[in-house]
């Protein structure tokens, strides 16, 4: 078992490439989540940061349990959880991202933080849990489920409307909505427009959600957003492969995504129930950024047979996705094992250039499903709402570390 994690210099807001597959034997020093849900980890200098939906935490050795109003941090070298960050976040934290000198930003379905006002969208310092009231998104009207950082600039996705319906560019440091990104998600797929996911390169923002239109073009579920210089424009890159409906009860059905370290590809993951022949549902599809025109296909589907997939991290040297998933290369499955699948419980690694799962295999219990990874320079952070992970216990929350 390992206990030993590899601290290098590490920029959270930076893609991360790994040479190699992490281990499939986790740390022995992360903390445990004693109930509900991680939805969310970020990395904040050697501080990580955990949201969700939750009330209580424990030391790696379960000796000290600790009250946390839906997130809580603690050091990355030692697992020691920080005992004076502990905010009162009065609802569901769905997303993270990191801020500098010390804060984070948090995302989610809240009103307030303690006794202060906080809607949706706040940042916070991470020495005492105050909330850094210089950053005022101005957030409103719903949910942010989604947040991704690069420079001074904070993407935030979700079901909000103000200050812009369900897709914003804010300035990292004033929260102010920058007016040079109009990009509006529209045609939803249910009643109220949703962004689901979202991640950021230096030229591409990319964007999945119940839309089927950014700025009035058809983008079914997915689109790319041209951001380079900081202007913004919907990218000349569709794809239909979203289009065909799943199971009635997933009307829409795209959920996570991740751009390559070098930006070139990216991965989606999807829900949508057992429905077979071509349409993704359940399924990772890689894609390359950089085609062009109305019709981009997927370079690769990989489907698990009828089991949910909501997290995806891509590494260079693997594609990890999790959710409660049974199998992998189960594309003939049915709620069951078809030719070819080979057993993945909740958590796999999958081949960036052949779309064929690995054999890296630690299992999970499989619950709901992972909802969050964070790849950084020494492994791989799970979140989830179960107990075992790697065939220990580690409540909800667990690391991989690269060999």
């Amino acid at each position: 078992m390992f206990v030993r994690v590899a601290l290098a210099a590490i920029i959270a807001t930076a893609p991360v490439a790994h040479p190699r597959v992490v281990s499939a034997d986790p740390v022995d020093t992360t903390p445990h989540v004693l109930d509900g849900i991680v939805n969310s980890i970020t990395l904040v200098g050697g501080t990580v940061v955990v949201g969700g939906s939750f009330s209580e935490v424990a030391d790696a050795s379960r000796t000290h349990t600790y009250t946390r109003d839906n997130v809580f941090a603690y050091s990355l070298a030692t697992g020691h959880i920080l005992r004076y960050f502990a905010p009162q976040v009065d609802g569901t934290v769905y997303s993270l991202a990191p801020g500098d000198g010390g804060t984070v930003y948090v995302g989610g379905d809240f009103s307030s933080v303690g006794e202060t006002q906080a809607t949706a969208l706040t940042k916070l310092n991470l020495i005492d849990g105050s909330v850094i009231k210089d950053f005022a998104p101005g957030v409103s009207g719903g949910t942010v489920t989604t947040l991704a950082r690069r420079g001074g600039q904070l993407y935030a996705g979700g079901d909000f409307t103000r200050p812009r319906t369900a897709l914003a560019r804010l300035d990292a440091s004033s929260g102010a909505a920058d007016p040079r990104f109009t990009i509006t998600p529209g045609t939803p797929l249910a009643p109220r427009v949703k962004v689901y996911a979202l991640a950021v390169t230096a030229e591409r923002l990319a964007v999945d959600g119940n839309f089927t239109t950014l700025d009035g073009l058809s983008r079914p579920q997915l689109g790319l957003i041209d951001v380079r210089g900081g202007g913004a424009k919907v990218a000349d890159w569709r794809t239909e492969a979203y289009v065909p409906k799943c199971m009635e009860a997933f009307p829409s059905y795209v959920r996570g995504l991740d751009f390559a370290p070098d930006g070139s590809y990216f991965a989606v993951v999807t829900t949508g129930g057992p429905i077979g022949g071509k349409r993704l549902c359940d399924s990772t599809a890689r894609f390359e950024t950089y085609g062009s025109g109305e019709r981009i296909t997927p370079t690769w589907v990989n489907k698990t047979g009828g089991d949910s997939l909501y997290a995806v991290a891509v590494t260079g040297a693997a594609i990890y996705v999790g959710g409660h998933q049974r199998w992998l290369n189960n594309p003939l499955g049915h709620d069951s094992a078809g030719p070819g699948a080979v057993p993945r419980e909740g958590i796999g690694a999958i081949h960036p250039r052949t779309g064929m799962a690995l054999t890296w295999n630690p299992g999970r219990e499989r619950g709901i499903g992972v909802k969050a990874f964070l790849v950084y320079s020494g492994g791989l952070l799970v979140g989830s709402d179960t107990t075992r992970l790697g065939r220990e216990y580690h409540a909800r929350i667990g690391m991989f570390p690269l060999p």
